[in-house]
């Protein structure tokens, strides 16, 4: 076992394959930052550059995708309170707070090394779990679906600091919404009102960018001033300060990463429920629940090791049955089969070599994008003191176009709007809005 295990970590210390490793790694970080774009859209565009490139190569170039995606998305969750992907809208329940005091780049160096560290967690949990893959995948019909979209809904409304009830409330109102489209069951159209725009239901990603970044720079042009009050962010000592909170906080960064190992096994539940489960149980067991939401670094650390485990673990029913254990890995799969590998349980004895690759290439990403986040923070933290007139219309037409970004669709844009609307009526009557 562990012979092959290092035949995968040799066969990627390639020259070729590390460069494009770090090229995926930026690319990710790109479509990570930017608001509606996300992993997924960055995977599928890399579909055509993969034609001519080998197998390993093409894994490689994956892999750092893969692993740069999340930072990038904490960094835009932290600074201007807009998930790069949805997941990281754990993240901007702390992460955005700090920043507001003017320590994003504490907050910044927190997100890096708990990627990092939660990547690493999650590929040492996947070499060890993907034996026993079968029996675990298996185990889950529709009653056990069932109950993790349930424990889902209470997690999100969990995460709302002493505000059980209105939490609630928000998720039955998301929960409503859900129900607009087609019905897989019985084949009716829902609530659409006649806009077949409407039936496929309210898309996820314009939604979340009109309920945080929207929203906040709504909250921003009516106030004035900036996100941070302060200048203090800029120095790479309180990075660095992040990055040792990382390993003051080991046990958040262990619960962390085995609870979106454990989630990110499961095909179809996805980062979101794995970076607010591990944000739940860190916020409510520890004695300081009434600093969560208002900038504890754990509440950075938590979901941000939950995201990058969940992605290693999100490739065990994915490899293991051919069922893609999110989107990302349904792109992913693509990219396998147009190189003649098939997914299933025959790909762990024809395959081993790239399989194994593909496990120390996502470990290897999540290092470098750790690396560039902690050495970026200094200058991505000066976002924080952009006066409203200059960063207000910059985030949005962002936002807009990141919005617009995830299918091409001018209903999109209209989805973000409306929940920008909503958003706000949600914060000034002091109302969580996740």
């Amino acid at each position: 076992m562990f012979s092959v295990w290092m035949s995968g970590f040799e066969s990627l210390f390639v020259l070729k394959d590390i460069l494009y490793l770090i090229a995926g790694v930026g690319f990710g970080m790109f479509f990570g930052l930017v608001p509606g774009l996300g992993g997924t859209t960055g995977l599928t565009l890399l579909i055509p550059l993969t034609f001519g490139l080998d197998t390993a190569t093409s894994i490689a170039l994956s892999a750092g995708v893969m692993g740069g995606v999340p930072m990038g998305g904490s960094i835009s969750a932290i600074l201007i309170n807009s998930p790069g992907s949805a997941p990281n809208a754990a993240t901007c329940l702390d992460g955005f707070p700090l920043a507001q005091k003017g320590k994003g780049g504490l907050a910044i160096g927190a997100a890096a090394s708990a990627n990092a560290m939660g990547g690493i967690i999650g590929t040492f949990a996947l070499l060890l779990i993907i034996p026993i893959a079968r029996n675990i995948v298996l185990s889950f019909g529709p009653p056990q679906f069932f109950l993790m979209c349930v424990f889902g809904l209470v997690i999100v409304s969990l995460t709302s600091s002493g505000k059980l009830l209105e939490g609630l409330l928000v998720g039955m109102f998301g929960l409503m919404i859900s129900t607009i489209g087609y019905d897989a069951v019985t084949g009716d159209i829902r609530y659409a009102f006649g806009v077949p725009y409407l039936w496929n239901g309210i898309p996820l990603v314009p939604a979340l960018i009109g309920l945080f970044p929207l929203t906040q720079m709504i909250r921003l042009f009516v106030s004035g001033g900036t996100i941070a009050k302060t200048a203090n962010a800029f120095k790479f000592s309180e990075t660095f300060e992040g990055v040792r909170s990382t390993f003051t906080h080991w046990k958040v960064v262990l619960s962390g990463s085995l609870v979106g190992t454990l989630i990110g096994a499961i095909p179809g539940v996805g980062g979101v429920v794995a970076a607010f489960a591990s944000y739940s149980i860190i916020s409510q067991t520890g004695n300081d629940r009434e600093t969560y939401g208002h900038g504890n670094i754990k509440g950075v650390i938590a979901p941000e090791a939950a995201i990058n485990a969940k992605d290693c673990s999100t490739l065990i029913p994915t490899l293991a049955f051919g069922i893609p254990g999110s989107a990302e890995m349904a792109v992913f799969l693509a990219i396998l089969i147009l190189h003649g590998v098939d997914p299933g349980p025959l790909l762990m004895i024809e395959h081993q070599d790239l399989i194994y690759e593909l496990i120390w290439a996502l470990v290897a990403a999540c290092v470098f994008a750790s690396i560039a986040g902690i050495l970026l923070a200094k200058y991505l933290a000066k976002v924080t003191v952009i006066r409203a007139n200059v960063l207000v219309p910059l985030v949005i037409s962002i936002s807009v176009l990141g919005s617009w970004a995830v299918n091409q669709n001018i209903g999109n844009i209209v989805i973000s709007l409306a929940f920008a609307v909503i958003g706000f009526i949600i914060t000034v009557i002091d109302y969580p809005r996740l």
